[in-house]
């Protein structure tokens, strides 16, 4: 088993950037045979050669000219998504309202669940009492428990094709994206600090006259 600290390279940019080994420890040193892995599956797999060639087409398309949502919105056109779902948490309501209402006027059919769905209280799920009503930084917090389980069961019932997480909780998400049986990408990452950085594009004059223009010529669904 590697122990790999590829961050702690002297150099600017990575050396592996230009297809050429880093630090002592650098994978491209002392685990060939893992990256000859990783590279057999690009070519063996037909789903994952397809995700990272139109990642990389979005990416090249659209570089510091694109806010992630619309990066989201290339990216399920080129795979070809039509029903796209949405897990979200309920702090997030008027920003998944927006994300879905801008995903809809480019005709996608979205399915989206609010991560207190089915009411679970929280110690049902082992949560000790004592963290149950109000958090230790003194906020009230409730005693229904997030419930990713039921948000990934919903949507792939729903069918979905590819599935957005809005700013599900740190270890909500990992339990979410195990359970979907669609692929995940994370639109908003939740920071409570930080009014979910990822998030701003949406109330801003610049979101708004982004998506306006871009939309310009499309045929709004009523």
């Amino acid at each position: 088993m590697g122990k790999y600290t590829c961050h702690l390279s002297k150099e600017a940019i990575a050396p592996c950037t230009f297809n050429r080994p880093g630090i002592e420890n650098c994978p491209m040193r002392i685990a060939p045979e893992i990256l000859e892995k990783a590279k057999k599956i690009y070519e063996e797999v037909d789903e994952i050669k397809e995700i990272t060639k139109n990642a990389s087409i979005v990416e090249a398309t659209g570089y510091i000219k694109w806010p992630r949502l619309k990066d989201t919105i290339e990216f399920a056109k080129l795979q070809g998504y039509k029903k796209l779902g949405i897990a979200f948490c309920v702090g997030l309501m008027n920003e998944t309202k927006k994300v879905v209402e801008i995903l809809e006027r480019y005709d996608f059919d979205v399915t989206s669940i609010c991560c207190k769905t089915g009411g679970l209280l929280k110690t049902e799920v082992g949560v000790p009492k004592e963290y149950e009503i109000k958090s230790k930084t003194g906020y009230m917090i409730g005693s229904v428990t997030c419930n990713p389980v039921a948000q990934a069961l919903l949507l792939n019932d729903a069918g979905t094709e590819m599935n957005i997480i809005c700013g599900l909780c740190v270890g909500h998400d990992i339990t979410f994206t195990k359970y979907s049986e669609a692929p995940v990408t994370t639109l908003i990452a939740k920071d409570r600090m930080t009014q979910h950085a990822p998030s701003s594009i949406l109330f801003t004059h610049y979101g708004n006259s982004f998506f306006s223009e871009d939309l310009q010529g499309r045929k709004t669904k009523k």
